[in-house]
């Protein structure tokens, strides 16, 4: 057995199993929860059912799973106008921005097919039905609303989220969004700091004929022009660096960085914990990152382009000969 199954198997996580809250759920599992699904609980939402059909037959991957077909909200719960897109994945409570998307090759994704009228709810009253009180595991692709949907949370359950996926936009694709800049000086000012990203986007080319191009180009041949950021999937992990964290919060830090392959945190945390608690977990947990992080170095995928440019770069500098060729 790993030794990451090990911690997952522990009473402390066992009592008290991780919270994964999926916001905009449509599609199937977060592939990053593959080795945490089976000891988790899982709060799926998603209004747009149209594509809710891998999330809903993934209900054995999961400890426990709990699907909302609700719109979230950080307002007030009642009944809202939700935009169905062409796209499912564009679908939102947020209006398209159409002015703003007429000037990009993507724009067809966000055409409104029809308005309808769906319910919606809070993340904390889902969480009260369920009887949990936190929130481990926090992933939205809420399509315009990923900021303030995290903060309806309150800063208390804030303080002990673990990870957190966000994919702000950018460029305006919806009216009134929440925006990459403003997601980033708000994790900060709590106290997480940016684990991964990955700036996606699109190709700024108006698909109206009046620009020139032949009805083929506008259809196929803009795809080969040079795509601008249009919105991030963003990862962010909690620091640990405020207020007080239990041996269960630790160890499932350690967990999530360790699967996020964020090993120099993941050693920090494991340090950090052997020095709070009297736990020989803790210095397993550590001896397990080393044996990781020293596998890195022998990843021979990986070690021989560094390698190469290494020496590039010392030939370039004068520092290395090279090597005679040989002779038969």
């Amino acid at each position: 057995m790993s030794l990451l199954k090990k911690v997952l198997r522990s009473p402390v996580i066992e009592q008290a199993p991780p919270v994964l809250v999926d916001i905009g759920a449509s599609g199937g599992p977060n592939p990053a929860w593959k080795a945490l699904a089976k000891y988790s609980i899982c709060i799926a939402f998603d209004p747009d059912t149209r594509e809710m059909g891998p999330t809903r037959r993934a209900s054995k991957v999961y400890r426990e799973l709990h699907i909302f077909n609700r719109a979230v909200t950080s307002g007030v719960e009642g009944e809202s106008e939700f935009y169905l897109t062409k796209s499912p994945a564009c679908s939102s409570l947020f209006a398209p921005n159409t002015d703003e998307l007429a000037a990009w090759e993507f724009a067809g994704r966000f055409q409104v097919l029809k308005k309808a009228v769906v319910e919606t709810m809070q993340i904390a009253t889902a969480l009260r039905a369920l009887n949990l009180d936190r929130v481990d595991w926090f992933k939205t692709d809420s399509q315009g609303g990923d900021l303030r949907l995290f903060l309806s949370l309150g800063e208390p359950l804030i303080r002990k989220v673990m990870v957190a996926e966000f994919e702000p936009g950018i460029i305006d694709s919806y009216c009134g969004e929440d925006k990459l800049g403003e997601l980033m000086s708000s994790m900060d000012a709590r106290g997480f700091w940016m684990s991964d990203v990955t700036i996606k986007g699109s190709t700024r080319v108006a698909r109206d004929a009046s620009c020139g191009l032949g009805r083929f180009e506008r259809h196929y041949m803009v795809h080969l022009l040079k795509p601008s950021p249009g919105w991030g999937e963003v990862t962010y992990m909690n620091s640990f660096s405020g207020g007080e964290f239990s041996r269960r919060d630790y160890l499932l830090g350690w967990v999530c960085a360790s699967i996020q392959r964020q090993h120099g945190f993941a050693l920090e945390l494991a340090a950090a914990a052997a020095r709070h608690f009297e736990d020989a977990i803790f210095d397993e947990l550590k001896r397990d990152t080393v044996r990781r992080i020293r596998r890195s170095y022998f990843n021979l995928r990986a070690y021989f382009p560094l390698a190469r440019r290494a020496i590039h770069k010392w030939r370039r500098l004068g520092l290395a000969k090279a090597a005679p060729r040989c002779s038969a």
